[in-house]
């Protein structure tokens, strides 16, 4: 499979790749082919097996022969020069470019559409208070339009319970929990804790709904840390 080399630590020997699939492989040194160089933005050919890269080589441009060099140097436009010399991008990188912020609100719509059940690599405390302030918004909004179509049906002037209300807000919450647990399991890998941490994180919050806040707040006021661990590279735009 082809990739590209997200990232590429010499003096620790190991990194990540993003194939051709959209998938992040990881790689140590010892499965680079001999005197194989290997530098983040590298296009490679390797062999993937269970989330891991397998005889990794770099692909080297092929020298032209000195008859064709230069008729085709001549005849390729600038702009058309520029476009094959650019560096090709496979994946994340090409879907929303890792060097792109796309703000608070697509923090968010990521987290309930790619990240649904995301519970690798790591999350900065701007994409967990970004989901935090939009599911939020998003949670009251559902609760008013439960609220009018109660309203609309004659539940609170009969004094009945606000079922639709009711409703409404257990379907959305039980359709945002996996990207819940998804996202504090990447803010934990962060911080360069294990993700396992989000099951006392849960438990208390369901044993004692107020300690939510406060566990959030600590949660999302820890650094992240300023280097690669094994969760992978740091997110980027990340301010340490």
């Amino acid at each position: 499979m082809r990739g590209e080399v997200l990232h590429y630590d010499e003096a620790q020997g190991f990194g990540f790749i993003t194939g051709a699939d959209g998938n992040r492989y990881t790689f140590a040194r010892e499965d680079l082919r001999r005197d194989t160089v290997i530098a983040n933005g590298v296009v490679v050919e390797f062999l993937p097996a269970s989330g891991q890269a397998r005889d990794v080589f770099s692909i080297r441009a092929q020298p032209a022969s000195p008859a064709t060099a230069a008729p085709a140097a001549s005849a390729a436009p600038p702009k058309a020069a520029a476009a094959s010399a650019a560096p090709q991008h496979f994946g994340r990188l090409a879907e929303d470019g890792a060097v792109r912020d796309s703000g608070l609100p697509g923090y968010f719509w990521r987290g309930v559409t790619r990240n649904y059940i995301n519970f690798a690599e790591r999350a900065r405390r701007k994409e967990f208070w970004g989901y935090c302030l939009f599911w939020t918004v998003s949670f009251i909004l559902v609760g008013i339009a439960g609220a009018l179509a109660d309203q609309a049906v004659g539940n609170f002037d009969a004094g009945n319970w606000p079922i639709v209300m009711i409703g409404v807000w257990g379907l959305f919450w039980l359709a945002t929990f996996l990207p819940w647990v998804g996202l504090v399991v990447r803010r934990l890998h962060d911080i360069g804790l294990t993700g396992w941490l989000a099951i006392p994180y849960f438990a208390i919050t369901f044993m004692f709904a107020p300690a939510t806040l406060i566990l959030a707040l600590i949660l999302g006021l820890i650094p992240t840390q300023a280097h690669e661990n094994q969760w992978g590279p740091v997110p980027h735009s990340v301010a340490v």
